[in-house]
């Protein structure tokens, strides 16, 4: 598995960005040389894609990150949709995972980190030493989270086409990419304590639940629990009360419905539990400051398209 390292010291020098819809299911991804770094996160289907001779699945919910230089091509057919992002400097060359020529050197803001157990490579092993600035993840892997990485894509689409302000784009490109990086490394993260299995289980819960009047009791009386225990052990390791923990998950999906959809404020609510639309205002107000309405408009210029 390729590992890519980023150093955010300065931020990444975004191009462009989109929302893909596949017009039919013969649809397949075209066939070009990438130049840049491209980020994939797929919100619906199966995308088959490969870079090189490297055949990659990316399904729902999970993310691609490809380098350059590199043959960018589908390889089957299929219907799909998902987010894409274009980065990178066109000064970088990054060299291609299992090329036998020498390699050429990548500037200091951007390197990569090559796992030696993939197949086929026989590069030694170098960790580079950790720096606080420094965002570490794999190439492809499940984001936990989709939700608030389609609400930042969302957002850099509707600045790139509001304002088109270069440095504003960057920091937010560079903010999508630490949150996958966040949403990665924290998918690692409970792995030690007695209570790891049961934490992720309420968190899956919640998320498998997200359409129910979710009450803590309930949640407690399913896992077995006292609900003052389950409380106090979730806050141990969410850092927030559990209540508050559903909010956020609704008004997350909520967020990613507003900006992926053009679905009625009602009907978002009432498939989030809302069965009073006053009730799904006034929630989602109350977290976002925004009434949902609002929050829309305020990132309305999306970029989409079928090619």
């Amino acid at each position: 598995m390729i590992h890519y390292q980023f150093d955010t010291t300065f931020p990444l020098l975004y191009h462009y960005a989109g929302k893909f819809q596949a017009p039919n299911s013969e649809w397949m991804h075209l066939t070009r040389q990438l130049m840049d770094f491209e980020l994939i996160v797929v919100t619906e289907g199966t995308l088959y894609i490969a870079a090189n001779e490297r055949k990659y699945t990316v399904q729902t919910g999970e993310y691609l990150l490809m380098a350059p230089v590199c043959h960018q091509y589908g390889y089957r057919a299929g219907v799909c949709a998902f987010y894409w992002m274009h980065f990178g400097n066109t000064q970088t060359v990054c060299p291609i995972f299992g090329q036998a020529e020498p390699r050429k050197p990548i500037p200091s803001h951007l390197h990569r980190e090559l796992d030696c157990s993939a197949e086929n490579n026989t590069t030694e092993p170098t960790t580079p030493p950790f720096m606080p600035s420094t965002l570490i993840f794999p190439e492809h892997g499940t984001l936990p989270t989709i939700e608030r990485i389609i609400i930042l894509m969302k957002q850099l689409q509707d600045s790139d086409r509001r304002y088109g302000l270069a440095p504003l784009n960057n920091f937010l490109a560079s903010a999508i990419l630490s949150e996958l990086a966040a949403q990665t490394e924290n998918c690692g993260r409970y792995t030690q304590a007695k209570e790891t299995q049961l934490f992720n289980d309420i968190r899956d819960y919640i998320e498998l639940h997200v359409s129910e009047q979710l009450k803590v009791s309930a949640i407690a009386d399913y896992f077995g629990y006292n609900d003052k225990y389950l409380s106090t052990m979730f806050r141990q390791w969410a850092g927030i009360p559990i209540k508050q923990y559903i909010l956020q998950v609704k008004i997350d999906h909520a967020k990613a419905e507003l900006s992926d959809t053009n679905r009625p404020i009602s009907q978002i609510g009432y498939s989030l539990g809302y069965n009073d639309p006053h009730n799904f205002t006034n929630a989602f107000k109350k977290l976002t400051g925004l009434a949902p309405g609002d929050y829309r408009k305020s990132f309305s210029k999306r970029r989409l398209n079928e090619e």
